[in-house]
Order: structure tokens, then C-alpha cells, then sequence
């Protein structure tokens, strides 16, 4: 039997939307490189959505390719990256920032997310030229945890960012989810006006593939396309990546999209909580971390798929559950019912 995966976001192909639109503007002609007409107007559509017109919007394939080419084109030979120790960079990215030469700093959090305390304990560490020098701070919204950063935690550590002449990346990837959030009071022109950088992840969010870098610091704009020639990124057929940025940011596809998935969670999330499990994060996007018995995790892997995040005891163990813009309401059902069925 086929079993129906809570692996991840990305399992489907992408919105029937975006399929029409791909394979409409198929056989048409267009510059490459980027400089087409669809990514032209997606560029204008996520200006229109940051409220910022004079903001760089570069579109590239994938969040692992958004992180390396931001993060590199912004530090110097001996600076470096502040990250949470469960920051993707640090954890899922094959090294890909340390083989440009760059060292992450890592921080061990609660939640997933930094603090200004976090940040100054490093800056303590590093003072001067015999050491690396912090120059970036990497965060993630929403976490991978399933957090999410406040209008008000990232307000101060963008302030102290500021401050302390640091720069401040934030990671995107599952930014839809973030923003969709039940208990959520940030939006995109919020974060177009906090942070340096940050991308706006559509692989995980009902595209095919893509992420969009949005740059708001002047220093960081500047030959940022000969960075993305030179790390592999410019697609010489980049309309592949406007047309379906076109379609998301047209309309709210994009934020309706994100909502889907996070409804599907926390349904989800709400049947373990009304069976009296506990959870190892406290999420209310698209990602949950529930604990659950060995036996009912035994119950439920004969029908699904999805990741046993951290074996607690000979007993219990906690996985992850993540929900897709495409999660079929059924298939949520089906899933909540072997949890309301399991006997305690």
C-alpha cells in the first residue's frame, strides 16, 4: 500500500495555476537571463507587496542557493554568520556556507529562535583580529522548529543589528507559513523594513521550485547579478521562475496557499492535544513536533509517512508532521482518527 507522506511541503509538483501559466507562455519567446517580461512584473508584484518600490528582487532556484549567494556576496574573507544551532545553514546544507570560506557561529536555543542575548554572548567571544570577525545574523521564519518570530523579537534584534553594524539575513523558506500563523503580527513590508535580506520561498509553498531574494541594503545590491552568474543561478531561461512567481503574488494564491497547509497542521495538532500528548515545540504553522507512544507511532506509520524526529525514551518519541499546500483533507481525517482510536 502506498502510504501518504507528512514528509515534507515540497512532495507535490506545484498549483494547477501555475501549470497553466507555464505551459501557456510555453512556446513564446522571451529574454533570458532574468530580464523577461513575466519576472519583470513578479519583481513588481513583491515591491507592490513589500511597499517598497527602490527594493532588489532576484529570483533563483532553491533556499539552500538563496542562503549561499546572500550570504556570501555580504561578508568579507575573515567575517562571519551568528546562526541558531538548528538553523538550516548549520544543519541541512552539505557545508555550503563554510566552503566559501565563511565559519557559523552557533547558538543553542529553546525554540529555535534567536534573542539579543543570543547574538551579544557571541560578539563577547569574538573581539578582535585573531578570531573571526560576526558580521551576519541568520534567522529563519518560520523556524525549523515551527516557531515564529514576533513583530516585537525581531523589531530589537533588528535594532541591535543596526547598532551593532550587523547585518540581518532572514530565511524564508517557509515565510508563507510564518505569516499565516494563527498568533502571527508580522508582514512582508514589516520585514522588507527590519532585515537586510531575507527570500520569500515558493519551493515549499505551491511552485515548482524557486525562492525570491528580496534586498533592501544598499552595500548588498550592488553586483549582486554577478554573483548569481557566477554561483550558477541565473537561469538563462528565468522566466520558468517569473511566470510562477507572477502567478503567486497576482492575487493571494500565495498566502491562501500557506494557509491551507498551516489549517492542516494544527487540525491535526488539535486531536493530539484533545488526547492529552504533549509536543516538543510549540508551533503554530505547518510544522508540528507532537510526542507520541512507540505504539501509536507503529499505528500510524502503517498508513503515513513522516520523520521520527528525536526517540525520547524507550517509550515515547517525538516526529515531525508537516503539512503542504496541496494536504488532501481526507488524508487529515484518516490521520486524526488513529490518534482519537488509539487506546491509552
Amino acid at each position: 500500500m502506498l502510504k501518504y507522506s507528512f514528509k515534507n511541503d515540497y512532495s507535490e509538483g506545484c498549483h494547477p495555476d501555475i501549470l497553466t501559466a507555464l505551459a501557456k507562455h510555453n512556446s513564446g519567446q522571451e529574454t533570458g537571463y532574468g530580464l523577461d517580461f513575466f519576472t519583470k512584473e513578479a519583481q513588481r508584484l513583491l515591491r507592490e507587496r513589500c511597499q517598497n518600490p527602490s527594493l532588489d528582487v532576484h529570483l533563483v532556484s532553491g533556499g539552500t542557493q538563496a542562503n549561499l549567494l546572500v550570504i556570501q556576496a555580504a561578508l568579507r574573507p575573515y567575517e562571519s554568520v551568528i546562526s541558531a544551532d538548528t538553523g538550516h545553514i548549520h544543519v541541512h546544507e552539505t557545508g555550503a556556507i563554510e566552503a566559501t570560506g565563511h565559519k557559523i557561529q552557533t547558538i543553542s536555543t529553546l525554540d529555535g529562535k534567536l534573542t539579543v542575548s543570543h547574538i551579544q554572548s557571541v560578539l563577547n567571544l569574538f573581539e578582535n583580529e585573531h578570531t573571526v570577525k560576526p558580521r551576519l545574523v541568520y534567522i529563519s521564519n518560520s523556524t525549523e522548529t515551527g516557531s515564529i518570530y514576533k513583530k516585537k523579537e525581531l523589531l530589537a534584534i533588528s535594532n541591535f543589528c543596526k547598532t551593532n553594524n550587523l547585518l540581518l539575513f532572514l530565511d524564508g523558506a517557509r515565510l508563507g507559513s510564518a505569516l499565516t500563523a494563527s498568533t502571527n503580527d508580522l508582514s512582508l513590508p514589516i520585514i522588507a523594513s527590519l532585515c537586510d535580506a531575507f527570500y520569500i520561498g515558493g519551493t515549499k509553498n505551491g511552485a515548482l521550485f524557486g525562492e525570491a531574494i528580496i534586498i533592501k541594503n544598499e552595500d548588498l545590491k550592488s553586483h549582486f547579478r554577478f554573483h548569481l552568474k557566477q554561483r550558477g543561478a541565473l537561469l538563462a531561461k528565468g522566466r520558468v521562475l517569473g511566470i510562477q512567481f507572477q502567478e503567486l503574488f497576482k492575487d493571494n494564491l500565495f498566502f491562501e496557499l500557506a494557509q491551507h497547509a498551516n489549517d492542516s497542521a494544527q487540525i491535526i495538532a488539535k486531536s493530539i492535544k484533545e488526547k492529552g500528548f504533549s509536543f516538543d515545540s510549540n508551533s503554530f504553522s505547518n510544522q508540528i513536533f507532537p510526542i507520541l507512544p512507540n505504539k501509536l507511532i507503529e499505528d500510524l506509520q502503517r498508513h503515513f509517512d513522516f520523520y521520527i524526529w528525536d526517540k525520547k525514551d524507550g517509550d515515547q518519541s517525538a516526529i515531525r508532521i508537516v503539512c503542504s499546500w496541496a494536504t488532501k483533507e481526507r488524508e487529515v481525517k484518516n490521520f486524526v482518527e488513529i490518534i482519537k482510536t488509539f487506546k491509552v
